[in-house]
């Protein structure tokens, strides 16, 4: 893992706002690594980190993927299997079910396979923001997982 990480942003609409102070109150942390969010997350992360820039200041870009139930989740999925993604910070409800729960599931799930530091509540991602390898090189080791993907078949 670079020192500069691909860093994925998702909240469920209960957790939004709470996800959103949290890049807020981390702005100078979170500014120099590339960000990618699904749906409203992304739009609102935009907005939020172009409404404090000085008038004619670019604001960072963050890529967004589909809205979740439409796919994001799937999407981020894909790119945490593709190695595209260093660190989650995923803020999901516990309290309200998703219409899209299987795929949580499996973005969850993929995030734990492949070893990706993943910060699900405020008090994870402040830890998580905060550590020291965050701003520097880290080497993921493979997870004992990978054993099966390697494995010899027998004909």
């Amino acid at each position: 893992m670079d020192r500069i990480k691909n860093i994925a942003v998702v909240a469920h609409d209960n957790c939004k706002e709470e996800l959103l102070d949290f890049i807020d109150c981390n702005r100078e942390a979170l500014a120099p690594h590339r960000l990618v969010a699904t749906g409203t997350t992304g739009r609102l992360v935009e907005d939020l980190l172009a409404e404090n820039e000085d008038a004619g200041a670019e604001h960072k870009r963050v890529r967004r993927l589909k809205s979740g139930p439409l796919g994001g989740d799937q999407q981020l999925g894909a790119m945490i299997s593709n190695g595209e993604v260093d660190v989650l910070f995923f803020f999901w409800d516990p309290m309200e079910p998703q219409p899209h729960d299987v795929d949580v599931k499996a973005l969850l799930r993929l995030a734990v396979l492949y070893n990706i530091p993943t910060a699900s509540n405020r008090s994870s991602a402040e830890f998580l923001i905060s550590s020291t390898f965050f701003d520097h090189e880290f080497c993921i080791k493979r997870g004992r997982y990978f054993e099966y993907a390697d494995r010899e078949l027998k004909p």
